[in-house]
């Protein structure tokens, strides 16, 4: 809650007087009235600009990605995390896994797909609260090795990969990825969505803060999101290319992230799909006071209500039970059928 004002606060500077007169903007666009007609056309009315989209959400467009085309709305769809990291909070980082880091991010990668995950996320640098930040060549000499095997692996599966840097990016797509998913997506920068718009590939634009410092939280990630998207249409990405992520767990203290999934089904005004990270994060365990590895209940749950608020795609690490937990919410909150015409 804002904080009550201090009459010993510094005090805003006087208006300057404008004489008490306001010229506001000319209309443009209005339909005059026709009082001979009657009924609704007696009255005047504002009429949607040629040149202009209609500005109302709808649902978003198929997408093409990879060889996979993800149809919005007619269910939920899973991704799977590989983190190529010595450092995840989660605990599941390959490069402190034992033996060739490529060869167990394969094995993983096929496990996943075996569990039912749509696509794979990669990503070189741990991205929690506090991380040790990595330079672009460690980071693309971490991931790009996993890409290429990956794609090598399992052809038909979507790749994205999770970073922050456009060289990095850059050379992922190079090497196999399909998208890039921007945990900085309202950084104002835009570096990512350049590469994205110039490789013709979908960008996850993810909110994020430095501090987690907010007045209105659910309406301000909105904005920053809005605008973030009107960046990346600047830059050139296409607006079926773009699928947003409200950021749970980034800048955020755990009272926001609870609330931000209370506040989930305000994220379609956005007209964009929506993909939710919640799994093993910091906010289940505080809830639960449970360490990282026994999160998958607490992250089960969020799947569900985020399905019931329309999250199109949930990025997880445990894929199997978050598939089987997604399926089921899809056949009550979507209406899924896994089996037309089967038995109940």
């Amino acid at each position: 809650m804002p904080r009550r004002p201090d009459p010993a606060d510094p005090q805003p500077a006087p208006v300057e007087d404008s004489g008490g007169e306001r010229e506001p903007p000319s209309e443009r666009g209005v339909v005059p009235p026709y009082p001979g007609r009657g009924g609704g056309a007696a009255t005047s009315s504002f009429a949607i600009p040629q040149d202009s989209s209609r500005g109302l959400p709808v649902r978003p467009a198929p997408l093409a990605i990879g060889s996979r085309t993800f149809a919005w709305g007619s269910r939920t769809f899973v991704m799977g995390i590989l983190n190529v990291t010595p450092d995840s909070f989660s605990g599941d980082g390959l490069i402190d896994a034992a033996g060739d880091p490529v060869r167990t991010a394969v094995a993983r990668g096929r496990e996943m797909v075996a569990d039912g995950a749509d696509l794979l996320d990669v990503g070189g640098e741990s991205s929690r609260p506090g991380h040790a930040s990595v330079s672009a060549a460690d980071e693309i000499a971490r991931i790009v090795p996993v890409i290429r095997a990956l794609r090598a692996a399992l052809p038909d599966i979507p790749i994205s990969v999770d970073t922050t840097k456009p060289a990095v990016a850059d050379a992922a797509i190079e090497a196999g990825a399909h998208m890039l998913n921007d945990v900085w997506g309202v950084s104002p920068d835009g570096g990512l969505a350049r590469v994205a718009a110039v490789h013709s590939v979908p960008l996850v634009v993810m909110h994020n803060r430095a501090e987690a410092r907010y007045m209105n939280l659910v309406p301000e990630i909105l904005a920053d999101l809005q605008r973030a998207l009107e960046r990346a249409l600047a830059a050139g990405v296409a607006w079926e290319r773009l699928i947003v992520d409200p950021g749970f767990g980034f800048g955020k203290a755990p009272p926001h992230n609870l609330a931000l999934l209370r506040g989930l089904a305000s994220f379609r005004l956005l007209g964009r799909p929506i993909l939710l990270g919640t799994s093993r994060k910091s906010t289940l365990g505080k809830v639960l006071d449970l360490p990282a590895d026994e999160r998958v209940e607490a992250t089960l749950a969020t799947t569900v209500l985020g399905i019931a608020s329309g999250v199109d795609v949930v990025r997880v690490h445990d894929v199997r039970a978050n598939v089987r937990a997604a399926r089921i919410a899809d056949a009550v909150v979507r209406g899924w059928d896994p089996d037309p015409g089967g038995d109940a």
